[in-house]
């Protein structure tokens, strides 16, 4: 593993121990060269995907990518980290097995979408605000609304 403080090819694993629940290693290096230490994480990877976006583009599936949006769809809300790791892992997996190597974009937001809602409703909102292009106050209306049980009718009121 090549240093990233140095360049140096030439690392040494100090320790390595399981993490996020023994779905990866982790391992702390250390740099003969320059001295420096760094962590790395090492997962096990079924196959190569390819995000197919809407406009046909094709894209490496990048697991940092869809780390990041969740954790801004999640940012400041009361989730622990180790929750967002297994979801994480859980959609790569859910992803990794579904038998074809080209995942549409589509399907990716869906999956992570029903990975949020589980969670976290307004990390799912914040999520959904982007990935569903909303352009008005009224987008979020509509959308919540959804997410809402029925109202009672003017006639019922609740007892209180």
């Amino acid at each position: 593993m090549r240093c990233p403080f140095c360049g140096n090819i030439e690392t040494q694993v100090k320790d390595s121990r399981p993490a996020e629940e023994h779905v990866s290693i982790r391992r702390r290096r250390f740099c003969p060269a320059c001295g420096g230490r760094f962590t790395t994480y090492e997962r096990v990877q079924l196959r190569d995907l390819v995000v197919v976006k809407t406009n046909g583009r094709r894209e490496d599936f990048d697991r940092d990518k869809l780390e990041r949006s969740i954790r801004i769809a999640l940012q400041k809300r009361p989730v622990e980290p180790e929750r967002i790791e297994q979801m994480i892992s859980g959609i790569v997996r859910r992803l990794e097995s579904m038998g074809d190597t080209d995942i549409p974009s589509k399907t990716v937001g869906e999956i992570v979408m029903e990975s949020l809602a589980r969670i976290d409703t307004v990390a799912y909102v914040r999520f959904a605000s982007v990935y569903k292009n909303f352009q008005a106050a009224d987008d979020f209306d509509k959308f919540v609304s959804e997410l809402r049980p029925e109202t009672l009718t003017g006639a019922e009121t609740p007892e209180k």
